[in-house]
């Protein structure tokens, strides 16, 4: 016999699928001698849309650790923000590289 929707008490489930966050990927800048502290400024402030007070923070963490992060994304924006970074250097004649390292 089927359930009668008038008498029946039954406790509603929720049959929606469930979802979880996208795993986020660090973008790190690496420090090099020949790569200048105004044109790492120029791409936090560009690529990353870094304030100048952050763009600077980093920049100076980049410059005295070796390294620096400038946020965290999604694996398809990390990997285009690096690709970005380095293509941007080449054209300007810097060896800045980037990487992207898992949260």
């Amino acid at each position: 016999m089927a359930p009668d929707p008038l008498t029946d008490r039954g406790v509603l489930e929720d049959t929606r699928p469930k979802t979880r966050k996208p795993t986020l990927y660090k973008v790190i800048l690496l420090n090099d001698d020949y790569t200048t502290m105004e044109f790492v400024l120029q791409i936090l402030e560009t690529v990353f849309h870094k304030s100048p007070a952050a763009a600077h923070r980093i920049m100076m963490q980049v410059h005295t650790e070796g390294h620096g992060v400038c946020g965290a994304y999604t694996h398809e924006v990390a990997e285009t923000k690096v690709a970005t970074v380095q293509d941007r250097a080449k054209q300007d004649g810097f060896p800045l590289q980037a990487t992207l390292e898992e949260e």
